[in-house]
């Protein structure tokens, strides 16, 4: 019984990805009993958090039930009180936590509070999920950098475009509205410098209604972006930040920042690109949990070498390019394959008339 419940909060939770960042996507179930009395997920902008929606909809009933949580109940005051505490005054009898949270603030002391104040406590039922969907939060708390998926949408013989430039489109409608999706539960949508100045991109969530946009990140160590572009258009619409190096001409930062784009300066790696564990840390820093990479070549080489990918997702169309085709890797410097990065397998699927399939690094939180 804990196990379905906890599924359902988890299946809550993820709604809330994507728009609650710097917060986890947290969900909660109220459950007395058998019955379910409320339900919420932390709501945009990362306030009010699932445990209080759930409270207010359950309302007295929530005395004397269970509280199934997919991360342990906060235990500071920031906005607002601890969720622990609202639980406790609620009346709540027992709270399942699929696991303990590791940022310095809570740390335990959310189901200490609960112990303590004679609240039954049961830590991780469904962990190994919860584990998965907060991984990007965990990663930014622990590591003070994001998650990173880097989706590569390419031919068979792993192109992204003829030998003139031409890609639009290699897949199908199917897969480039699930792309959209994909999106819409990272915080950021990130792309290199090459990529903004070939393909002129809006980065946005498109074709599910109106809603609040990822951050729209673009690297590029000198800055050199279209001035005619929409990226520039819509910077002061869709919040947009630009990880660039010293070295870029005060003219052209004048001209975005005045565009409303947001400026990070970072350090420039031995190769010349942009220092990737820098450009995720500054991310990390704004509280960035989750990174959609799109590439170009370079960008994703440059992360995968530097071992800051956490997710692999591969679109793969029925059709050849050949050899003077553009590849969807820059080069990686491999001389031999136990240096290339692997990832496990974790799904596929047939989308429209392309292949989906995910990989992953293993999750270094399971068992947290």
């Amino acid at each position: 019984m804990d196990r379905r419940f906890m599924a359902l909060a988890l299946s809550m939770g993820r709604r809330g990805m994507g728009k609650c960042w710097p917060n986890p996507a947290v969900g909660c179930v109220i459950v007395k009993d058998g019955v379910i009395v409320g339900r919420g997920w932390t709501q945009p902008g990362g306030r009010p958090h699932a445990e209080v929606v759930a409270l207010a909809q359950a309302g007295q009933a929530a005395r004397g039930a269970t509280a199934y949580v997919t991360l342990e109940p906060c235990a500071h005051t920031g906005k607002t009180g601890p969720c622990a505490e609202a639980l406790v005054n609620a009346g709540i009898a027992r709270v399942v936590s699929a696991m303990t949270d590791p940022d310095p603030r809570v740390a335990g002391q959310g189901h200490a509070i609960l112990e303590r104040a004679g609240v039954s406590v049961t830590v991780g039922v469904r962990g190994e999920e919860a584990a998965a969907d907060h991984w990007g939060f965990l990663q930014n708390r622990v590591e003070g950098r994001p998650f990173v998926t880097l989706k590569l949408a390419n031919s068979f013989d792993g192109r992204i475009a003829t030998a003139t430039g031409e890609s639009q489109w290699i897949t199908g409608p199917e897969a480039r509205h699930l792309v959209h999706a994909m999106r819409d539960c990272h915080d950021a949508v990130m792309v290199g410098g090459g990529t903004a100045r070939a393909d002129d991109p809006q980065l946005t969530v498109r074709g599910f209604g109106a809603r609040a946009q990822p951050l729209r990140v673009i690297c590029a160590r000198r800055l050199d972006l279209p001035l005619s572009g929409r990226l520039i258009a819509t910077a002061a619409e869709v919040p947009t930040v630009i990880c660039h190096g010293d070295d870029a001409p005060s003219e052209l930062r004048d001209a975005w920042a005045g565009a409303g784009a947001r400026l990070v300066p970072v350090a420039v790696a031995p190769g010349g690109h942009l220092d990737m564990a820098a450009v995720l840390a500054e991310l990390g820093t704004l509280g960035v949990t989750r990174v959609f990479c799109e590439g170009g070549g370079s960008l994703a080489a440059s992360l995968l070498n530097a071992g800051l990918v956490d997710q692999l997702i591969g679109f793969t169309a029925g059709v050849a390019l050949g050899a003077e085709g553009r590849p969807s890797l820059g080069a990686m410097g491999i001389d031999r394959l136990a240096e290339a990065p692997r990832f496990d397998l974790i799904h596929t699927a047939q989308i429209g008339a392309d292949v989906l399939h995910i990989w992953q690094r293993p999750n270094p939180f399971l068992g947290d």
